[in-house]
């Protein structure tokens, strides 16, 4: 698999030269079908670099990015779809949650009371210095009111599974992130909302409980029907049985919401619970379809991510697509703006777990879970408010940079393990 990946850095290398030749020449037709050769290629191809693998993923999300910018038109409507629509984006965005769920376990949660401290500093620090830090740089920037509350939104978001991965790597307290990313994604249903509320409500409208119900929908539903299916895994026939019963009265609840009550209902609020309920019926469904199709299919959870991978990919490349005008005028100080508000995160979430007494490989791995936001939660969100060319726009130049300085983070970390007291003693 080696050698065709070097083919593709080769040939990314041809489509520079080409790509730059057509910008010479100011030469459109030529320029920008190989902009995305030169970007694809080379996220292919980088997978044969093992030093430089770990970017991949990053590299792919540039090409997603190019693509939107260079093509627009070609990514706002597919056969008449509106690739914006409000539905697709919700189906897709759970997608993404569901297939990060599927490496979440509820074991996870059973070491909260060994981490409580750190759990909680970690809450601290990630819901206040990140929206705080996001409502400064609107400050100083002066951006678009609505550009302004996608960078709020971001750094009022949860943090995402990236930063159990770049804790990994950094040989850091992996048990506490897990807990630290867990405990987030179920608070944010709360929290994203209140704190949109508190810094963004002058800059667009916030609805709360509609803002709140989105994130339930775009979190908590799919995530919850990842962890049935890690439940199921280790259930016993007795418990099974119980399942499925469940889920037949949940098939039977939709049924009725959606044949009967939603014809009969006119309260706005009633119907937003009648409805939050089936989606919840709904993931108790998709949790048992997904378990019986990975038995049939082992390999399945191995492929989740790439889904996952799939899903930010495609909403990087429409929220680019959409808010293109607006990246031409403010992506460079988008970028800048992502840079500042990435590396407040991993300074003051280190410092302040240093000065709440935690221990440095405590404290290194809630300056991840402080400095990487879920930018997947946060294109969701920004799609679901219909404003993914603005809102949305912060969400598509943040995340790359995020992995990016996450990745260089957590490597130089690797090479600086924290020495154990033990050691340190025997050195005395």
């Amino acid at each position: 698999m080696k050698k065709p990946n070097k083919l593709f850095l080769i040939l990314s290398a041809v489509a520079a030269v080409v790509l730059l030749a057509g910008i010479v020449m100011q030469n459109a037709s030529l320029y920008k079908p190989f902009a995305i050769a030169t970007a694809v290629c080379f996220a292919i191809g980088l997978g044969s670099v093992p030093s430089l693998k770990g970017y991949q993923y990053t590299a792919w999300i540039i090409a997603a990015v190019v693509a939107g910018m260079v093509f627009p038109e070609a990514f706002k409507n597919w056969g008449g779809v509106n690739l914006r629509d409000k539905t697709l984006i919700l189906v897709i965005i759970q997608l993404v949650m569901f297939g990060m769920g599927t490496h979440m376990s509820l074991k996870d949660f059973s070491g909260l009371a060994s981490t409580g401290k750190g759990v909680l500093v970690g809450l601290f620090c990630h819901f206040s210095i990140m929206p705080l830090m996001g409502l400064l740089l609107t400050k100083v920037f002066q951006f678009e009111p609505e550009i302004a509350a996608g960078i709020i939104l971001i750094g009022s978001c949860s943090s995402g599974l990236a930063s159990n991965v770049m804790v990994y790597l950094a040989k850091a307290n992996l048990v506490l992130s897990v807990i630290v990313t867990a405990m987030a994604t179920l608070v944010a249903p709360l929290l994203t909302p209140l704190l949109m509320k508190t810094l963004a409500g002058t800059l667009i409208e916030i609805k709360f409980i509609d803002m709140m119900m989105e994130i339930i929908k775009i979190v908590l539903v799919p995530i919850g029907a990842a962890l049935l299916h890690d439940f199921l895994k280790r259930a016993s026939a007795t418990q099974k049985k119980k399942v499925n019963i469940i889920a037949i009265i949940a098939a039977i609840w939709i049924a009725v919401i959606v044949l009967f009550l939603q014809k009969v209902i006119t309260d706005h609020g009633l119907m937003q619970s009648m409805n939050l309920s089936g989606f919840f019926a709904g993931a108790i469904i998709a949790g048992l379809v997904y378990h019986w199709l990975s038995l049939k299919f082992p390999k399945l959870d191995s492929m989740m991510p790439l889904i996952s991978m799939f899903g930010i990919i495609y909403f990087t490349t429409v929220t680019t697509a959409a808010g293109r005008e607006n990246l031409m005028k403010v992506g460079v100080l988008l970028f800048i703006a992502s840079v500042i508000h990435n590396a407040a995160g991993y300074f003051f979430g280190y410092w302040l777990s240093r000065l709440f007494g935690m221990d440095k490989n405590s404290s290194r791995t809630i300056a991840f879970e402080v400095g990487l936001q879920n930018g997947g939660m946060a294109s969701g969100i920004a799609g679901s408010m219909g404003k993914l060319g603005t809102v949305g726009l912060a969400a598509a130049v943040f995340s790359p940079w995020m992995n990016i300085s996450g990745s260089l983070l957590a490597n130089y970390w690797r090479r600086r393990p924290v020495e154990e007291p033990q050691k340190q003693e025997d050195k005395n």
